[in-house]
């Protein structure tokens, strides 16, 4: 079954802060460690260790970036233009980029005394950096080797900050850029999410709000109002809550913002639940609240959970279509605009074919979406087809309870889907992904597999 992940963001949040939460939480490192050595990325080295923070254990990542790479304008002077009243707990080092076109930042570094530190060095090499764009990114990302669900999840989150920052600085996504030294941690930190997110097998993220401090911080552009552009862009645009601290500084950087706003999928908590996981990550700056953020695997508690799987079955949702009729768009330009709308966050787009007036072959493009959703992908869709109007409609749903299983065949463990009927019968339908990687594990073709899960089931079914 899937997992539910609880985000308290009492203190902010970050990218470093959300990698080291995930794999305190459980995460496998050797695995986000192998995904990180497949990018075409250099200069850095990644580094986990334990720390203290307030007197409680908790987890840092770091991103260590090389000397052709660092960058010394990330320390707590520099960002409020004065020593800061609270102790360092070691020297100044270098943290993420406070504007990701220009210098979006996050915390900076401080270090600890560790319990044990673990580093992993990177030798690729790759194209010039200094002036990464939106779809250098999405490329590299393509070339790691990271499952669909992480590459998608890392793109969505690179959309959603590239958006922020193209508002913020009034120009074309196609044009926002990220400075090399923000594109090389930034990368590493969203991916680092992206696959700790998936290897937890994170289905459902709940955030019931971020708590932001107040003030101003420097970055190259100049003194920037807390929250700067970017986050206050992407909480206004994702509509997430956010709750005002006393403290004097920036609690949640761009990245942290994006991170949230990609992959939050509820505000509230069961009104029951049990706490399978703790995970606690490390922030890199001193204000007077401990900077951490703490993860929960979270299951819900229902005693009449029979019932409710009915009552849940027959709860009405709405999701929203939109849908443009075109004419004089190639299949190609269709097919390229299919890509870019999934990965702007679409739950799904098809074409159909149709006739239209003077018996003129045509296509209807019809997309499936969230209401949050609707003003980033009516953009695409203007921008990359013929178009000139869209039709939106909201419509109502029947949805029924599902969850995320597993079963194991002789090829290995292979995930499925698991609905639950108005009557409590369930059906279980295999992921296509998971059966195709059997099939490559195993040898075997895709219909072998199929044949074993059939023969798994119960005959009931």
């Amino acid at each position: 079954m899937g997992n539910t992940l609880y985000l308290e963001c009492y203190s902010g949040i970050s990218g470093d802060m959300t990698v080291a939460a995930l794999l305190d939480a459980g995460a496998d490192r050797e695995a986000l460690e192998k995904a990180l050595h497949s990018l075409p990325v250099h200069g850095y080295e990644v580094e986990v260790s334990r720390v203290k923070k307030a007197g409680l254990d908790a987890c840092d990542f770091h991103v260590r970036l090389d000397k052709e790479h660092e960058n010394h304008d990330h320390d707590m002077e520099y960002l409020h233009g004065h020593a800061h009243s609270h102790d360092q707990e070691h020297g100044h080092s270098h943290g993420h980029h406070h504007d990701e076109i220009a210098c979006e930042q996050g915390h900076p570094h401080e270090h600890h005394p560790h319990e044990h530190t673990g580093h992993t060095h990177t030798g690729h090499t790759h194209t010039d950096h200094t002036h990464t764009g939106l779809r250098e990114i999405m490329e590299i990302i393509e070339q790691g080797e990271l499952s669909s669900r992480a590459k998608e999840t890392a793109i969505k989150i690179f959309h959603v900050l590239a958006e922020a920052e193209a508002k913020a600085h009034g120009v074309p996504m196609e044009e926002v850029h990220f400075h090399e030294v923000g594109a090389v941690d930034s990368i590493v930190d969203i991916v680092a999410v992206a696959v700790c997110l998936d290897n937890l097998d994170i289905t459902e993220v709940i955030v019931p709000f971020l708590c932001e401090g107040r003030g101003t911080v420097r970055c190259q552009h100049g003194i920037l109002p807390v929250p700067v552009p970017a986050v206050a862009n992407i909480v206004e645009a994702h509509r997430i809550p956010i709750r005002f601290t006393e403290v004097e500084g920036e609690l949640v950087t761009p990245t942290g913002a994006a991170i949230v706003a990609a992959v939050k999928t509820g505000a509230e908590l069961p009104k029951q639940f049990v706490i399978n996981r703790i995970g606690i990550g490390a922030g890199k700056r001193n204000y007077e609240r401990p900077s951490l953020l703490r993860a929960m695997l979270i299951q819900e508690k229902n005693t009449y959970q029979s019932q409710s799987l009915i009552e849940n079955a027959k709860k009405e949702d709405f999701i929203y279509k939109l849908e443009t009729n075109i004419d004089d768009c190639t299949g190609e330009a269709l097919g390229y605009t299919m890509d870019k709308l999934m990965a702007a966050g679409a739950r799904d787009v098809h074409f159909i074919p149709v006739y239209m007036k003077k018996s003129r072959p045509a296509y209807e493009l019809a997309v499936i979406c969230d209401e949050d959703r609707i003003k980033a992908l009516e953009r695409i869709i203007f921008r990359e087809t013929t178009t000139i109007g869209i039709r939106r409609v909201k419509m109502d749903r029947t949805l029924l309870p599902r969850d995320n299983d597993a079963i194991t065949l002789p090829e290995g463990e292979l995930k499925v889907k698991k609905c639950t009927l108005p009557d409590g019968q369930e059906r279980r339908y295999p992921e296509y992904d998971s059966v195709i990687a059997l099939a490559e594990k195993s040898g075997k073709s895709f219909w072998q597999v199929m044949d074993d899960f059939q023969k798994s089931l119960p005959e009931d079914f």
